[in-house]
């Protein structure tokens, strides 16, 4: 054997451990390598643990969806915003609708990092090195005798080489990577389910305002009708006092009654203008936009639905009571995932590429390939601290689930409560109108004729008053309780078109 094939040889079985590339110096050589890799998704082999992953939450009263986005810039003329109008530009800009589908993009975007642990990984390696070995350093300290006619060198370089080499880990069997997958998925299934919830509450919050406005539009036309009858009651008593047919408090009485309703037309006016911004905020109007209501009063009858037949559609349609129970299987592959731990894993690995003096002109292709196999024998309780952590989690998911399903029958008995009370309210304060307007006429008539002073005529102006706002509060309860009632079923968005009467475009579109 020569001299250079006895180093090269020792030099492959000191570096052969630490292959690929030889690309690892000895402990006191100096080395020096330049390298361009280019990696795969990251490494699927010997996974373990339990993958955290973005769980979408359930959705309560999140101040975001009272938020929006401005879309667009304002004009100078006023825009005319039907219900349906308003419901579209609410499912667009709502912040609390962008928000969740943001968070279904982070949850999908989990599951193509669970799916990443099932696949091979893949990367590419150019490197080319300068190396110089120090033989000592590995433990060889032995010379041999001069009469051998040869001689160890202590010092082997410098030298270099130059590689270029595909890399691959392929996972085999990892039930702890499957069942994380299989939890990924179970939270892409619930935060689609999210999304869906989130626009049926835009629309609650977008019907919630829209209708406020219609009832202080409501308010402020009753407030003037009442003003311009307070004004021909102080203009009579006035004529009489000049005739000498009324005293002054008459007078006065009838000014302070109609100074009290311009008043209340102030505080109602600006309360109009105030639930104008509000709904402009839900629903994403450019700052400064005005506009008007074009749907002045969108209502109609609901026919009646009873409780059985009520919550059999909210339990086949809530999206966050689905959600709910989505999440509950996701964190039972979580919790499967955790005593998958303790599984064997079975992996693949090797490199295959070529390598030599120069690339091009003095190389030879290499490859490796091995299969491991991966278990646990100690891990100081860390897989039994995941088992628990993942068994409480599930125990809360159906917490959450069970404690929704009761709170999904609340929402339902209280909507139709509310459907059925202020159906009533509207009948009862409809018929009260029209006595409370011909107790008005017959004091005016006797005030007139001189019969009685204006303390029976106030009195029977705020009478009516009263009716018109018992009215007015009584129709926007009954409209609140049918888009309540929509949400309790989990069919708002779809329910629009049936609900409200004046919706000129006959529903609502999806963007």
């Amino acid at each position: 054997m020569s001299k250079t094939s006895y180093v090269a040889s020792l030099v492959v079985a000191l570096t052969a451990s630490s292959f690929p590339g030889f690309a690892q110096a000895g402990a006191s050589g100096g080395q020096t390598s330049s390298s361009a890799q280019a990696n795969g998704t990251a490494s699927a082999g010997g996974s373990s643990g339990v993958i955290v992953q973005s769980t979408p939450a359930p959705q309560t009263g999140d101040a975001s969806f009272q938020g929006s986005v401005p879309q667009g810039k304002a004009t100078a003329t006023p825009i005319a915003l039907t219900l349906a109008d308003s419901i579209n530009r609410g499912l667009k800009a709502n912040l609390g609708l962008l928000t969740s589908q943001q968070s279904d993009a982070e949850v999908r975007a989990d599951r193509l990092r669970a799916l990443a642990a099932l696949l091979p990984n893949v990367n590419g390696q150019l490197s080319a090195t300068e190396q110089q070995l120090n033989l000592q350093a590995f433990g060889f300290l032995v010379a041999p005798p001069p009469s051998a006619g040869f001689q160890i060198p202590k010092i082997v370089g410098p030298y270099s080489y130059e590689s270029a080499q595909a890399n691959a880990t392929i996972p085999i069997v990892d039930y702890n990577a499957i069942r994380n997958f299989r939890a990924a998925r179970q939270n892409v299934k619930a935060s689609i389910l999210s999304v869906k919830n989130a626009r049926d509450l835009v629309v609650q919050a977008v019907g919630d305002a829209y209708l406020e406005i219609i009832a202080d539009a409501s308010r402020i036309t009753a407030t003037r009708a009442e003003i311009e009858a307070d004004q021909a009651v102080y203009t009579n008593a006035n004529r009489r006092h000049e005739a000498g047919t009324a005293i002054g408090i008459d007078v006065l009485r009838s000014q302070v009654e109609l100074k009290q309703r311009q008043q209340q037309l102030v505080a109602v006016t600006n309360q109009f203008q105030k639930d104008k911004l509000t709904l402009g905020r839900v629903i994403g109007l450019p700052t400064g936009q005005d506009f008007t209501v074009a749907d002045p009063s969108p209502s109609v009858p609901l026919a009646a639905i009873s409780l059985q037949d009520a919550e059999q559609k909210a339990y086949a349609n809530r999206p966050d009571l689905q959600s709910a129970e989505s999440r509950v299987k996701a964190a039972e592959f979580t919790l499967g995932a955790a005593r998958a731990e303790r599984y064997p894993t079975l992996t693949a690995s090797g490199y295959y590429g070529d390598e030599g003096l120069n690339l091009f002109t003095n190389s030879h292709g290499v490859f490796n390939l091995t299969g491991s196999v991966t278990f646990n024998i100690f891990d100081g309780g860390r897989i039994r601290a995941d088992i628990e952590t993942s068994a409480a989690e599930l125990q809360n998911r159906r917490n959450e689930y069970e404690n929704l399903r009761a709170q999904v029958d609340y929402e339902v008995r209280n909507a139709l409560l509310d459907l059925e009370s202020s159906s009533e309210q509207v009948k009862v304060a409809q018929s009260n109108i029209e006595l409370a307007n011909q107790t008005l006429q017959q004091s005016r008539d006797r005030f007139t004729a001189g019969v009685t002073n204006t303390v029976e005529v106030v009195q029977a102006q705020q009478s009516v008053a009263d009716a018109n706002e018992n009215l007015i509060s009584a129709q926007y309860q009954y409209n609140v309780a049918k888009v309540s009632l929509a949400r309790a079923l989990g069919l708002a968005e779809e329910s629009m078109k049936t609900y409200f009467s004046n919706d000129e475009q006959n529903g609502v579109k999806r963007p």
